[in-house]
């Protein structure tokens, strides 16, 4: 591995951290949307509540048209209304963090971090998940993507 492998796994190594532990704390505070049509009506009810996405793709799912078309229709509203969104590539991961308990999700495709209406809650973790979306932009990756660390 080369030094500049090195320096570049890092950041990914933990925003992937980081993406973890804002999703685990957006779900504990009611913060957190999952699901493709569930995220799709909030924004568009709601735009100015969310304020990351992550999109999740597998294998099984790559050649899923309908699928692709939402991520695209997804990607351009974010890019739209300046909501940092990343790319897992591990779905069964994503839905072990935002599943319940038994990690039991049927659509974990699409997840929002929304605004809580009061301003209760607030996370380090979501200010280095935009950080690290807004490096990853000043070099035209305007979707990184990121893996969650394994249990």
């Amino acid at each position: 591995m080369t030094l500049e492998e090195v320096l570049i796994q890092k950041p990914a190594e933990r925003a992937g951290k980081a993406l973890e532990e804002v999703l685990l704390s957006a779900r504990n505070n009611d913060c957190l949307t999952v699901g493709v049509y569930e995220s799709a009506k909030v924004m568009n009810v709601d735009p100015d509540s969310v304020s990351f996405c992550v999109l999740a793709t597998d294998e099984e799912w790559e050649c899923d048209i309908a699928l692709q078309i939402h991520f695209t229709l997804i990607q351009s509203f974010c890019f739209d209304n300046n909501i940092s969104i990343v790319r897992v590539s591990d779905m069964q991961r994503l839905t072990e963090v935002v599943g319940d308990k038994a990690g039991q999700l049927e659509d974990a495709h699409c997840c929002l971090i929304m605004n809580p209406a009061d301003s209760s809650w607030e996370d380090p973790a979501l200010e280095k998940m935009h950080l690290f979306c807004e490096e990853s932009r000043s070099v035209n990756d305007w979707v990184p993507e990121i893996t969650l660390p394994e249990r």
